[in-house]
């Protein structure tokens, strides 16, 4: 066995071993195994079954990270991407009225897309082509819609009809329960302790039982069907144009998303080349894009890479070993169904408002001094969380763009990419 490893992933090569590569691989599972829990609540606000939502999230967790493993070598790990399964349940099927099999179908022609800008070697144009002012307020702003969310599911924030929002019930058990939850996550990873999110989302958890808030009804049980999700996707209809918007910004964000964590993960890795290129990023785009197209026939949201996957690479981690060890959690997961679905929305809600704290950080790196630069950002961010829709925050973000670098005078720096998405934004805006 050890031999055939080495075969396949070149441990020796990399500095590393089977030891290390496998605790780096459990310590990726551990700090975004939350997801085998959010995910199926989120997508079952959506109207899909709970359960199979559970199944579907652990196999496309499973099989990207497998595919990244084996294909690739990397020790970068998939899952159902935060923030996109917000905007596949509460903006697409919520606010728009879409049936979520149509959104599936979204999902993969997004995917499809993904993969023939990866195989056409379009994506690196588009990523390069995008201002980073931008790609900052497209992360900033769906850290702003997932932390509204959060904020909401813990009972912090509630709805009002004269102010829009207003404070909650503060003194309601589930609140506080939530807000000890987020508070016991934050403080657990400024110790850096592996699964600090997991860890907050048990206490909350727990701590409802005795207040009669949870209902445990096993640990092991046989996984729930597939069938309810299982290639239910309404292809036809997400070809309709007034749907095309929707598989943009599925398309933006898991290309935005996928290209970020992997030159984060892979630079602190010491894996690039030294002028930045990524060695067999071929393989890593066919990894990506695919999981994203089984993500959609599985019955989840797309799969991105996951952040995360630095702790494991902090651990040791250097080839795909750590991926493929994270992949046989996730299936392992599967086994214990009853103890996952008993998790109330409470108790997963503050591991939505950390995920969005973190990502409010990329507002640092702005260029504050340039108007043309950080207001487009700062409406791109404030636009998603306001209109409730990452694709018209991302479509009104690039028409600003555009227009604040024309009337300034410097529309030359404005590349080819950002015109093009600019332009098929406002058609989509108009026609909605």
């Amino acid at each position: 066995m050890g031999a055939g490893l080495e075969r396949i992933f070149r441990l020796k090569d990399n500095g590393t071993s089977v030891p290390v590569e496998v605790t780096a691989g459990l310590t990726t599972f551990l700090t975004m195994s939350y997801i085998i829990v959010v995910n199926p609540q989120i997508l079952a606000a959506a109207g899909i079954d709970h359960g199979a939502a559970f199944v579907a999230t652990c196999l496309a967790a499973a099989l990207g990270s497998l595919a990244m493993g084996l294909i690739a070598n990397y020790p970068i790990a998939l899952a159902p991407g935060m923030g996109i399964n917000a905007y596949f349940a509460f903006t697409v099927v919520g606010a728009m009225g879409l049936p979520w099999q149509t959104a599936l179908g979204a999902v993969f022609l997004s995917g499809c897309l993904f993969l023939a800008v990866s195989l056409l070697h379009l994506r690196e144009w588009l990523v390069n082509s995008i201002p980073l002012s931008l790609k900052l307020g497209i992360g900033a702003g769906i850290g702003l819609f997932l932390g509204l969310l959060g904020l909401h599911g813990m009972g912090v924030v509630a709805a009002n009809p004269t102010t829009m929002v207003t404070l909650g019930p503060l003194g309601a058990p589930a609140t506080l329960l939530a807000c000890l939850g987020f508070v016991a996550m934050a403080g657990l990873a400024a110790r850096r302790v592996p699964g600090a999110i997991l860890i907050g989302i048990a206490l909350a958890t727990l701590a409802g039982v005795p207040l009669g808030l949870v209902t445990f009804t096993g640990v092991m049980a046989a996984p729930p069907s597939l069938w309810p999700t299982l290639l239910q996707l309404d292809i036809a209809g997400a070809l309709r144009f007034g749907v095309l918007s929707v598989v943009l910004a599925f398309f933006l964000v898991d290309l935005l998303d996928n290209m970020g964590t992997l030159i984060a993960t892979l630079h602190r890795a010491g894996l690039m080349r030294p002028d930045g290129s990524v060695p067999r990023l071929r393989q890593v785009l066919l990894a990506d894009s695919g999981g994203a197209i089984v993500s959609s026939l599985l019955g989840t949201s797309p799969t991105v890479s996951y952040i995360e996957s630095a702790s494991g690479i902090a651990a040791g981690g250097r080839t795909g070993l750590a991926a493929v060890v994270a992949a046989g959690l996730f299936l392992l997961c599967l086994l214990f169904a009853p103890l996952a679905l008993a998790v109330p929305a409470f108790a997963t809600a503050p591991a939505l408002l950390y995920v969005a704290c973190s990502m409010l950080g990329a507002l640092k790196d702005l260029d504050w001094d340039d108007a043309t630069e950080s207001l487009p950002a700062a409406v791109t961010a404030l636009s998603i969380v306001f209109t409730f829709s990452i694709a018209t925050g991302i479509g009104l973000g690039f028409i600003t763009y555009v227009g604040v670098k024309a009337i300034a005078g410097r529309w030359r720096e404005t590349g080819g990419a950002v015109w093009l998405i600019a332009a098929a934004s406002a058609v989509m805006l108009a026609v909605e």
